[in-house]
């Protein structure tokens, strides 16, 4: 009862002693989120999200799936995250082993020669203790530092979950891998369209440009409209290279996600212009605490950076450490084992507790609750950008969806209005400028129409790793 009484008094102490953090307080972390994307007043149904989905499920291009599988193994950014994870994890098991009892196995040997004119070696030639004294020893030597305020299960837990939040940090690289992969490969396939929109277009312009010699011949028209429509077909063929290197480049970046030289990349062209979903389960705000790795890595940080506090607050308190030993002793080899005249054991016990050293302990106590301050910033901050993210995504699904309809039907039109002003000019009731300018509108309003599909393939990307989705693996 009096130790009970001993113990809660230096507890009682030791807190009173603990520093004042009103100059930098200690606050919560605010987990409040809106109630849907939209009007943050309005509940949104409780619908799955997408990010639900294992990306071998959301991507359906068997292609690009093979693309992701090859890069999840063979990036290199990725495998430098494994070893972090690995590193992480190690050094959580350093730490649960520090709060559990340590016992070693040991032998010693030496020998020892005292001065003969000191008052040990004059006692040891008068008892006749041989010099030099030869010692043998072996046995067990056990310590353990009694974690009465929990300091060292604090560390051990916040080194746990660091080593949960390095697992999550990966997780993010896998969701930007993936989708970084994802969205070149739609570049890539938009480039391949748009090479293919060129090739054809300089096919007709060539065609045209054979009609307006002809009808040069006749006098119809003047030099000048021969020189425009060979500009404009050398304009056209010119930007084919310009497509080439892009193509180029995106074939490059892809390969080197995959941790390969560069090489061709299959695709699947077609994918590109197939309709995306047209409702969108982007599910409810609330569910990217759960999904979005960096919210997940931004939440055990915190909750380590917490424990960090606890730990350092535990540092005023009196440590409680044990040691003992148990084992054999002698300076003659042959008595090494002589029960129980070599027979050697100890116990002893430490309470200490800090006196001229507190300034250190203070400073790394208001480092320790600094630190858990920027992880709440940190976390606030995580939560806020993720539900950003969304809101812009689903904004730009909504609006490039619009523009891609509208484009069709300019695409539409304008073929209708090259094929008029063919006809038109070869009656003579139309010049070759308006014929110029509508096969020249023709094709931007078709290189547009495919920019904007791969835009909208990249939004769907985009709304999906904003979510927190393709880091799952595995089948959905």
């Amino acid at each position: 009862m009096n130790r009970e009484l001993c113990t809660a008094a230096l507890a009682v102490f030791a807190s009173a002693c603990l520093p004042s953090l009103a100059d930098n307080p200690v606050r919560e972390a605010r987990t409040a989120v809106p109630a849907s994307y939209g009007r943050p007043d309005v509940e949104a149904p409780a619908t799955a999200s997408l990010a639900s989905q294992t990306w071998s499920s959301f991507f359906e291009d068997p292609k690009l799936r093979g693309l992701i599988d090859e890069a999840l193994k063979n990036n290199q950014e990725l495998n430098v995250r494994l070893q972090e994870l690995i590193i992480a994890t190690a050094e959580a098991g350093a730490r649960r082993g520090e709060y559990l009892p340590r016992l070693e196995a040991g032998v010693d040997t030496g020998v020892e020669k005292v001065g003969a004119f000191t008052s040990r070696g004059s006692a040891d030639r008068a008892t006749g203790v041989p010099d030099p004294l030869g010692t043998f020893a072996f046995g067990l030597r056990g310590s353990w530092e009694v974690d009465v305020w929990g300091r060292l299960r604090a560390a051990a837990q916040a080194a746990g979950l660091r080593a949960e939040a390095s697992a999550e940090a990966r997780h993010f690289v896998v969701t930007q891998l993936v989708a970084e992969i994802a969205r070149t490969y739609y570049e890539l396939c938009a480039l391949d369209a748009q090479l293919d929109v060129l090739e054809r277009n300089v096919k007709l312009q060539s065609d045209a440009l054979e009609v307006v010699k002809l009808e040069k011949q006749a006098a119809r028209v003047s030099e000048l409209a021969v020189q425009r429509f060979q500009a404009e077909v050398t304009k056209t063929r010119s930007r084919r290279f310009e497509f080439e290197l892009q193509r180029v480049q995106a074939e490059n970046r892809i390969n080197f996600l995959l941790g390969r030289f560069p090489q061709r990349i299959e695709r699947d062209v077609r994918r590109l212009a197939e309709p995306l979903p047209v409702t969108v389960e982007a599910g409810v705000p609330a569910q990217l605490l759960e999904h979005r790795p960096d919210v997940r890595r931004a939440q055990r940080d915190l909750e380590a950076a917490k424990l960090d506090v606890h730990a350092a607050r535990a540092a005023f308190f009196p440590a409680l450490s044990i040691r003992a030993a148990v084992g054999y002793e002698s300076f003659n080899l042959a008595h090494l084992v002589a029960t129980p005249e070599s027979l050697l054991a100890n116990l002893a016990g430490n309470l200490v507790a800090p006196l001229l050293n507190r300034a250190g302990i203070e400073a790394q106590y208001r480092a320790a609750n600094a630190r858990q301050l920027q992880a709440v910033f940190t976390y606030e901050q995580t939560v806020l950008q993720a539900f950003t993210d969304v809101v812009n995504q689903l904004a730009q699904l909504e609006n490039l969806g619009k523009t891609s309809a509208l484009q069709a039907q300019q695409v539409a039109t304008l073929d209708q209005a090259v094929e008029t002003s063919k006809v038109l000019f070869q009656s003579a009731r139309a010049d070759y400028m308006e014929v110029l300018l509508t096969r020249r509108d023709s094709l931007e309003a078709q290189l547009e129409l495919i920019e904007t599909q791969r835009r909208l393939r990249v939004a769907m990307v985009g709304l999906y790793q904003a979510l927190g989705g393709g880091w799952r693996l595995g089948k959905s």
